[in-house]
């Protein structure tokens, strides 16, 4: 593909489906352009983890302004599931955005807004009376759960666990563990926010059971429930390393929470919309969430988030307690509507669980030769290599970053995330193909054998 060409290219699955660095190294000289110009204009703060600008994607491809082709195993941190520029979703769009593009939500209801609240009440967990508001961001939507949590129960403390990720906000940054780089130097932050002790089977290897008891017993002795107002957790952890608590851990925590009247709030804004293999990952720990805070992947790469709960709870706030001016915005909600359908006729989270299975299968096969893989572990298409030093299991940050930054050289996206940054995540659009998938792991393989 040649770059004067690039104009011209346009995304989605009809995209050639294929690996292809031809400027040989990252970033070519369109790249590097677009890169110094970024350097002269965007705040520093705002850091990039690839090597080239992104012009165009579909499938499992992202096709860079020099014209390399790289498989994509990032879909934009979980957000592109049904993929990128999926037809479906790109004709919503245009539509929407012919008719209306924007009326506020809090000025003039329309039916799209609507629409997106009524399928997200039926398809997120439980068969209870539910409500539903739309935000732009999954950082504002799990805001907005405690929001409502605090209104509803007329208590103010929070509690949030080990290695959570729940945003950039600053009562979100209250609920996240890692410091650096999401909180260092931005506090004071929220008060009544509290740190619980999560389940972390590699690490911790205690049952879920036990890894309740312990959350439930530092809970009641350093937070009390008097004044709990909710738990934020998520189903799988993001951010923190893709942890999949221990069986029994979340059903534990869940029912504790509903004797004690604490509203039980699930952040999935990483692992719903098919990414695990079911709608909502919550779904196989057998929870129903009193509220859920949803994004990431609810528009096809459009930006809309939203709070789906209980009724009598999401109703707790005062008329005009909940909103913003963009949350719901029309054509994010077409978009939303067409990537929900994808979801539901596609059969998307069975792709996510063939997926899932294909990468488990590579994954082990290069651990069983390779003792710096010391756990394997995810749901359907959210799946994650952690990477240690195999004589201590110390965790093995600076193997991790060498291993994407050679990866992407070779035309591979590779994301790393984990407290410790030592953890190579795996989120493939759910379109993607199982010859990119064997494409990549092989790429994985070899750079991995070299380092």
């Amino acid at each position: 593909m040649a770059s004067s060409m690039l104009p011209l290219l346009v995304g989605g699955p009809d995209l050639p489906q294929e690996r292809c660095i031809a400027t040989g190294t990252l970033p070519g000289p369109a790249s590097r352009a677009i890169l110094a110009r970024r350097e002269r204009a965007v705040s520093s703060a705002l850091a990039t983890a690839m090597p080239f600008a992104a012009v165009a994607a579909g499938g499992g491809v992202v096709i860079d302004a020099d014209g390399n082709s790289l498989i994509d195993l990032g879909s934009g941190i979980a957000v592109t599931s049904v993929g990128n520029a999926d037809p479906a979703v790109a004709r919503a769009v245009a539509e929407q955005a012919a008719r209306l593009t924007h009326a506020c939500a809090m000025l003039s209801p329309y039916e799209s807004y609507v629409a997106v609240a009524e399928a997200l009440n039926r398809l997120t967990p439980g068969e209870h009376d539910k409500r539903t508001v739309l935000f732009s961001t999954g950082a504002e939507a799990v805001e907005n759960a405690v929001k409502v949590a605090r209104a509803y129960t007329g208590r103010s403390a929070v509690v949030a666990f080990e290695n959570a990720y729940h945003g950039r906000t600053n009562l979100t940054m209250a609920l996240t563990a890692k410091a650096r780089p999401y909180k260092a130097g931005f506090g004071p932050f929220t008060p009544d926010v509290y740190r619980a002790p999560a389940s972390d089977p590699f690490r911790d290897g205690l049952t879920g059971a036990d890894a309740a008891a312990r959350a439930i017993d530092h809970i009641e002795r350093h937070v009390g429930v008097e004044d709990l107002a909710a738990v934020v957790i998520e189903p799988i952890q993001g951010e923190g390393g893709f942890i999949v608590p221990a069986p029994g851990f979340l059903e534990a925590l869940a029912a504790w929470s509903r004797a004690q009247g604490v509203v039980f709030i699930a952040d999935e804004v990483q692992t719903g919309f098919a990414r695990t293999g079911t709608m909502f990952a919550s779904e196989q720990f057998g929870i129903v969430p009193d509220v859920i805070a949803t994004a990431k992947g609810i528009a096809g790469g459009l930006p809309l988030a939203a709070v789906t709960g209980r009724a009598e709870i999401m109703n707790a706030p005062a008329a005009g307690g909940l909103g913003g001016t963009f949350g719901g915005n029309p054509v994010a909600c077409a978009a939303a509507l067409a990537t929900i359908d994808a979801y539901e006729t596609g059969g998307l989270a069975d792709r996510a669980r063939e997926i899932g299975a294909l990468l488990e299968e590579r994954l082990a096969a290069i651990s069983s030769r390779d003792p710096r893989i010391g756990d394997i572990r995810g749901r359907g298409a959210m799946i994650a290599a952690e990477l240690v030093d195999p004589a201590t299991g110390a965790p093995d940050a600076a193997l991790a970053k060498r291993l994407a930054a050679a990866c992407v050289q070779r035309g591979v996206i590779l994301l790393t995330c984990g407290t410790y940054g030592n953890v190579i995540r795996f989120l493939p659009p759910l379109t993607i193909g199982d010859e990119l998938l064997d494409d990549a792991l092989d790429v994985i393989a070899r750079e991995l054998t070299s380092l």
